[in-house]
């Protein structure tokens, strides 16, 4: 599963079941979730996964952004040399789609992976199906009924750590 959350309103956006979580899978994820306000600035906050720093995804996100200078060759040249390199392109803040990295071993900092949590506790541990199709589908319905009953803003509480002299 591949989803995206909405901080603002406290939703599940865009959710993509399928078998993999390829390289091709998560950026036709990301066009489809653009689709939703093609003219809107998107912000992703993802983990340090390499699929989130791929080819396909800056060619994406390029073409999406009206950039249309030379990408270079991957592993070669230019922007498509290294992951390095395309997750600095994917980052950069005068781009109306943009990716924003979060730390490795962080994934705490990553709300759609707190929501992950979630449905989890409140579906997967409490259900028994025959088929990928029915978990799909539950996991569907599940989303549509948080999406309506509960969505809400997560509440950071956390205020640091304390100074343990």
């Amino acid at each position: 599963m591949i989803a995206n959350w909405d901080v603002a309103r406290g939703k599940v956006v865009s959710p993509s079941i399928g078998p993999t979580r390829t390289e091709q899978d998560f950026s036709e994820h990301i066009q489809r979730t653009i689709k939703i306000d093609e003219k809107a600035e998107w912000i992703f906050i993802v983990d340090q996964l390499n699929t989130h720093k791929s080819e396909s995804l800056v060619k994406l996100v390029a073409e999406s952004c009206g950039i249309t200078i030379d990408l270079g060759r991957k592993g070669k040249e230019g922007i498509l040399q290294s992951m390095d390199s395309r997750a600095d392109f994917l980052s950069d803040e005068s781009h109306r789609i943009r990716f924003v990295y979060i730390p490795k071993h962080t994934s705490w900092l990553n709300q759609i992976e707190c929501w992950f949590s979630i449905l989890v506790r409140r579906l997967l541990k409490r259900i028994t199906v025959r088929s990928t199709e029915e978990l799909s589908q539950k996991i569907l319905n599940f989303i549509d009924y948080f999406n309506q009953h509960f969505a809400k803003p997560f509440v950071w509480k956390f205020k640091g750590f304390k100074d343990h002299k």
